[in-house]
């Protein structure tokens, strides 16, 4: 054994000369739970600021009102053309169809199919105050990934009571959904990269423009 090696062993072994117990999450419990809430002021206001930092649109309409809200973000958007995943509410279907031609997942489209159309429409599972993130646990309103990913423009509905403050509270929302074995998707704004230059290129690895309808 080195004499540094030594040194250091000696020192630990001073280090614990007064620890009667064994189990180190006895000797130091800590008073933390895993998912706790921030405690923030207002969750709602800090998505909303959050995601537009990232330079995404927001609007926050009643519940009711979230097909004219799809419709309008389509129309912002330019979209003539929209996939969308096979649970959508309804209702919100309906609005779209009377705008925009719709084309349906079922069997799925391959991924040039998916490239050709304008947008995708889809619900959330959660989103996080705190990081301005949104996750799709692709659940029957959100289909399967690669709806969310390949076409260039996204519509996402967000319930209000879907918001919570940050990652740790989002993740403890999505644990039946990873325990499953479903993937997840994490979204914070319009994708966007850059180069060692600083040189922006959007639309990388996911839709360029995001656009969220957060409903009460």
């Amino acid at each position: 054994m080195t004499t540094a090696r030594a040194e250091i062993l000696a020192r630990v072994r001073r280090a614990l000369a007064d620890v009667d117990e064994p189990d180190p999450v006895r000797d130091v419990p800590v008073d933390w739970e895993y998912g706790r809430p921030l405690g923030t002021a207002d969750v709602v206001a800090d998505l909303v600021e959050k995601i537009e930092d990232y330079g995404a649109r927001i609007v926050r309409v009643p519940a009711a009102a979230v097909p004219d809200a799809i419709v309008a973000a389509l129309a912002e958007m330019e979209a003539s053309s929209v996939v969308l995943p096979p649970g959508l509410d309804g209702a919100w279907r309906a609005a779209i169809e009377a705008v925009a031609a719709v084309t349906a997942d079922e069997p799925p489209l391959t991924a040039s199919e998916l490239n050709a159309v304008d947008a995708v429409v889809t619900a959330a599972a959660v989103a996080m105050a705190d990081s301005g993130t949104i996750a799709l646990d692709h659940g029957p309103d959100q289909g399967r990934r690669a709806l969310s990913l390949v076409p260039d423009r996204h519509v996402c509905v967000v319930r209000v009571d879907q918001v919570v403050s940050a990652v740790p509270e989002g993740v403890a929302r999505l644990a039946p959904a990873i325990r499953a074995g479903r993937p997840v998707t994490w979204i914070s704004g319009g994708s966007a990269t850059s180069d060692i230059e600083l040189a922006r290129v959007e639309g990388v690895h996911g839709p360029r423009q995001l656009y969220v309808v957060l409903a009460d």
